[in-house]
């Protein structure tokens, strides 16, 4: 638990609650010496609503957007889309066309922000973005991304170098646009179970919900690199891509309730193509799920005063030994 200590003019009872937004708490107490000092303490968000992004780094592909709200002790999909478009034609009351191919487009924040809003009834708390992002212009590999190669490379999860050109000024805009909105970038000098937004890394999240040792095989774009020596034909690459899918759902499923994600068999998938916006649409609920963690206080953020790509705690276990 991270605390700041200041000065507060006047006296004040024993721990006055003196103001509150998600995540944080001020309070107010009296020292030894009589005068009132301020705390402030990050703390787990109860009854929290979270903003699960799998962002293109271009404008021209589509993202997937996940909202999921916590009602008790637990969580439920308040919404799913494969596109930014999508997801804001699902708060004006337009349901998914999941046979339909997404179309890519620059992220409007306000209008996601206030789509998440009437579709959860209530602003949202934390959004956990697959991207990117830093307080400062993004120009070349940061040291978020060194760290999380480092400790997570050997078992499949290095992570892309972003450049000035991609994500680039989509990213910065992106960062502005929910500073300007009160969702600060939470890095690494920042405790778990702060609201904000944070970066995650999907590959690394899907170590710890599948309780794997390596990488998951579940990416449409490297379906043929990863069972290149077999050589295999489409339809059994389709097959093999849709078990994991399968199976990244039901782990979702244990977290999350309601999780509206139509999955095919694989005699009704003719093309790798098709299977694109549901692979997006995982990684956002992959995304919320890691916000979730994250305002539990279960998260770990690597990287600097810059950056932080924030990753579930249990990632960093292995499961070789595990029993089960």
């Amino acid at each position: 638990m991270a605390s700041r200590q200041g000065t507060v003019a006047g006296r004040a009872s024993a721990w006055r609650m003196a103001s509150w937004s998600p995540g944080r708490q001020i309070a107010a107490r009296v020292s030894k010496s009589g005068k009132a000092v301020a705390i402030e303490t990050t703390t787990p968000v109860a009854g929290g609503l979270v903003l699960g992004i799998d962002a293109a780094w271009t404008a021209h592909q589509p993202s997937g957007v996940a909202l999921v709200r916590q009602r008790g002790d637990s969580w439920l999909c308040a919404a799913l889309a494969p596109s930014y478009q999508s997801f804001i034609d699902l708060a004006d009351g337009t349901p998914v066309d999941w046979a339909s191919r997404p179309q890519g487009s620059r992220p409007e924040i306000n209008a996601l922000l206030d789509a998440a809003e009437r579709l959860g009834g209530r602003p949202v708390d934390l959004i956990a973005f697959d991207m990117p992002l830093s307080i400062e212009p993004i120009g070349n590999r940061r040291a978020a991304d060194r760290e999380v190669s480092r400790l997570f490379g050997s078992r499949g999860c290095a992570v892309h170098s972003p450049t000035a050109q991609r994500p680039g000024a989509i990213a910065d805009r992106i960062r502005q646009q929910l500073q300007s909105r009160g969702y600060p970038l939470c890095v690494a000098s920042d405790s778990p179970g702060r609201s904000g937004v944070i970066e995650v890394y999907p590959h690394v999240a899907l170590l710890a919900l599948l309780q794997r040792d390596y990488r998951v095989a579940y990416k449409v774009s490297r379906s043929l690199l990863y069972w290149k020596a077999e050589k295999l034909p489409v339809s059994e690459r389709i097959r093999r891509l849709l078990v994991e899918f399968r199976q990244i759902r039901t782990a979702l499923n244990q977290h999350i309730g309601a999780i509206a994600l139509p999955l095919p068999e694989p005699e009704e998938v003719s093309a790798l193509a098709a299977l694109k916006p549901l692979e997006d649409s995982l990684d956002a609920l992959v995304c919320a799920w890691v916000g979730m963690e994250h305002l539990q206080g279960r998260t770990r953020g690597l990287g600097d005063s810059i950056a932080a790509i924030w990753c579930p705690e249990q990632a960093f276990r292995s499961w070789k030994d595990s029993p089960g």
